[in-house]
């Protein structure tokens, strides 16, 4: 199954459930791809708290060879630019992450 998840939260438990969902899917063989929008753009600077170890979840994920797309746009606005783990993407590639995947799921 394709998997499409789009994260438009930087609330620290959502964006770790998000991650848990992510890497339970690759380790089950689907392939996902997460796109971050709106505050979701900020998963990086996100720090890891006691409870939620988001930056560990982060490198499981792309381990793994999951792929996790920005919105350039909402980098933009934030004066961010893309990271280690997310490339910067658009629009059209959000459109095309829904149309090629089987089931598109919205965290945030």
């Amino acid at each position: 199954m394709k998997l499409g998840i789009i994260l438009q939260s930087n609330q620290p438990e959502h964006v770790w459930n998000a991650l848990r969902l992510a890497i339970t899917a690759r380790k089950a063989e689907h392939e996902v791809k997460i796109f971050l929008l709106s505050e979701g753009v900020e998963l990086e600077r996100m720090p890891d708290s006691e409870h939620f170890d988001i930056s560990k979840k982060v490198k499981d994920f792309t381990n793994l060879e999951g792929q996790i797309l920005a919105c350039g746009s909402c980098l933009e606005s934030r004066s961010q630019s893309g990271g280690a783990a997310c490339s910067v993407s658009t629009m059209t590639d959000l459109l095309r992450l829904v149309e090629e995947s089987d089931k598109v799921l919205t965290f945030g």
